[in-house]
């Protein structure tokens, strides 16, 4: 799944709301293109197309400020004609329309933020899963090990199914994912794959 790329169009006030959806979300190996963002760089919206064109999937936020934003749905209408699959993530039903009035989604719950990403990867392991005998795509966290001196590299295979991420962040419970070189122990959220605290290992004597 690393080749995948997710392009996400929202109002331009919403800018912050999509950095949150997807702050936790870009810890896994794919990209994601936040369309304001690309215009900080200083390209011009008009210029994304390509952007949209070359993604697996589109993300559409529409939130009650941001639903009539032209850009949002200039990309929504352009992404369906491209062939490319639309998610809306929406405050009410009534807010998609168009292309994606009948399209089902993701409600975004303002006030349990935590609800809205964990329905997100739902959808987004759906979306994104590969074609074939596998149901469930072979999503994973790697990044290096962040203990002084240890040059290990920590890999969460994330092999649960949203069900069981889902009761284990009702109870509390962790993912937890050892460094095989220092043996630091990493605590991720199971419901959105935020990072919650490292318990320090040690280094090998040499």
């Amino acid at each position: 799944m690393i080749d995948e790329t997710v392009y996400v169009t929202h109002g331009p006030a919403d800018l912050s709301l999509a950095q949150d959806l997807f702050s936790t979300i870009r810890n896994f190996p794919f990209t994601v293109h936040v369309a304001m963002e690309e215009l900080e760089s200083g390209r011009s919206r008009s210029e994304l197309g390509g952007r949209i064109a070359n993604a697996d999937l589109v993300v559409a936020l529409f939130t009650e400020d941001g639903a009539t934003d032209a850009w949002l749905n200039q990309e929504v209408g352009y992404a369906v004609a491209k062939g490319v699959p639309v998610l809306p993530i929406y405050e009410s039903p009534d807010d998609r329309g168009g292309y994606v009035a009948d399209t089902e989604g993701v409600e975004l719950q303002r006030d349990d933020l935590t609800v809205t990403v964990f329905n997100l990867v739902c959808r987004l392991r759906a979306a994104l899963a590969p074609l074939g005998a596998l149901s469930v795509p072979n999503w994973f966290l790697r990044f290096p090990c962040s203990l002084d001196g240890c040059d290990g590299t920590v890999t969460i295979e994330v092999e649960r199914s949203q069900k069981d991420l889902w009761r284990m962040h009702e109870h509390n419970q962790p993912v937890r994912q050892d460094c095989k070189t220092c043996q630091s122990s990493y605590f991720f959220d199971a419901g959105t794959f935020g990072f919650l605290h490292r318990e320090d290992g040690a280094l090998p004597d040499d």
